[in-house]
């Protein structure tokens, strides 16, 4: 078993091209490949990642302020408490809207590292 605090685990500034504006992120479990791979992002007012794609399966669980999640065919605000899940190769983008941060928790498997 392994507990981890996420008071303890230093957010670290994205560099992802996949990110435009300012946005951190937590790695709470998956830095060995066999690890499910669980992380906090946060998503400073406005900041978005662009149109992309997983060969995966996706959650997010949003812990913060007020989101976006859109597909090609609609866009969905979203609020803490919602889940959502991206099923792979769903094309899609997530982010804050211009008057909220935003924060979700991302659930992706073992080895992957899409952000």
């Amino acid at each position: 078993m392994k507990v981890v605090r996420t008071s303890d685990v230093e957010a670290q500034e994205s560099t992802s091209q996949i990110f435009r504006g300012r946005v951190s992120r937590q790695d709470i479990f998956g830095k060995s490949d066999d690890e499910l791979r669980i992380a906090i992002i946060h998503f400073s007012p406005g900041a978005v990642n662009v149109f992309h794609t997983h060969t995966f399966d996706q959650v997010l669980y949003v812990t913060e302020g007020t989101g976006i999640v859109a597909t090609e065919k609609e866009e969905i605000t979203v609020t803490p408490g919602t889940f959502i899940f991206i099923p792979a190769g769903e094309k899609h983008w997530h982010g804050a809207t211009k008057e909220s941060a935003f924060s979700h928790i991302a659930v992706m498997p073992p080895g992957e590292t899409s952000f």
